[in-house]
């Protein structure tokens, strides 16, 4: 399947069983190529694409939010540097969010811009950081505060991939797709909602990024409709951090989204998140989830923008008063 995202330089998508053993065939390896990946994935992943590579480095960064930094951008920075990489070599991105954020970064950067691949490893990264062009580090305690929008080349899917996965990681990433489901498309999410097991994940997957790419090709930028994504994520991104690591960003969105609909909507995320495995209500520290609401990028002066759903398939932005967003978290936080 291809996937076509339509922007001012458009590009695909290709969600294909066993293409990371084909990726030569799409992608312009005949030259000099930095892989970036981190430990935690795999090895033969980055390796089977070095194999295919005129001249392959991999860039390897230890696994976590916390190496999607600035020293992470300078060592890799430092890599093409020494080797002598020109305007007319690329990055290729073979991991999860943090490996593509920071990769995506590295490309947009490195004389002012060289080519951008994404080859997603993990359910989160194939639906949502992967599609968009939303490339970031962390600094100063923020998290994604310094980035560009910088699009890929092209974006190659294995399903095969996922097979190393642990069943808490696939369900970690469908929540991004769900997400995706309950803002945009009701049909799909109905779809879930009458299966007694989620267990086919291809194409949930490929109708999540369809929803995505749509998007992204109306509001590059995030200036309107693009917002609609962070459906989940301002609650979501202080339980997560007040979490310290217990839950997976993907479980912290699903919760956030709990947060952010009507009581009729809410159980019918439960639900669809009761098949998955994944918590419906969590125990954090009140007051370090609020403080980290607070320093979201999505914050005002007195209020926050917020994503509100009360019926699947629609959505609303709502401007939200501190004080309502506690209320919120009250709803999950047990």
């Amino acid at each position: 399947m291809v996937i076509t995202v339509n922007l001012a330089e458009s590009y695909d998508i290709i969600i294909e069983q066993g293409i990371l053993k084909r990726c030569a065939e799409e992608l312009n390896l005949n030259r000099k190529v930095l892989i970036v990946t981190d430990s935690g994935v795999p090895a033969q992943y980055s390796e089977e694409v070095k194999s295919h590579c005129k001249e392959g480095i991999i860039g390897c960064i230890e696994p976590g939010e916390d190496h999607k930094s600035l020293e992470s951008f300078a060592k890799l920075q430092q890599i093409m540097l020494d080797n002598n990489f020109t305007r007319g070599d690329c990055v290729v991105a073979v991991g999860g969010g943090v490996v593509g954020d920071l990769a995506g970064f590295v490309a947009s950067a490195y004389m002012r811009g060289i080519d951008f691949y994404n080859i997603p490893t993990t359910v989160l990264s194939q639906v949502d950081s992967s599609v968009g062009g939303k490339t970031a580090i962390n600094f100063g305690g923020v998290k994604n505060i310094v980035g560009a929008f910088y699009q890929p080349k092209k974006v190659l899917i294995d399903p095969d991939v996922l097979k190393t996965l642990s069943p808490r990681m696939i369900s970690n990433g469908i929540a991004e797709a769900i997400k995706m489901a309950i803002t945009f498309d009701a049909s799909t999410f109905e779809k879930l909602e009458a299966q007694d097991e989620i267990s086919d994940f291809t194409p949930i997957i490929a109708d999540a990024i369809s929803t995505k790419a749509k998007v992204v090709e109306e509001d590059e930028k995030e200036s309107g409709l693009r917002k609609v994504l962070n459906f989940g994520h301002t609650i979501g991104h202080g339980i997560e951090i007040a979490s310290n690591g217990a839950l997976y960003h993907g479980e912290s969105v699903a919760l956030g989204m709990l947060c952010m609909c009507d009581d009729e909507v809410r159980a019918r995320i439960e639900k669809v998140l009761n098949k998955l495995n994944m918590p419906c209500s969590c125990s954090v520290d009140e007051k370090t989830a609020v403080n980290a609401i607070l320093h979201d990028k999505k914050a005002g002066a007195d209020s926050i923008s917020t994503v509100y759903v009360k019926e699947i398939g629609s959505f609303e932005f709502r401007k939200m008063k501190i004080d309502e967003l506690e209320s919120r978290l009250k709803l999950v936080n047990t």
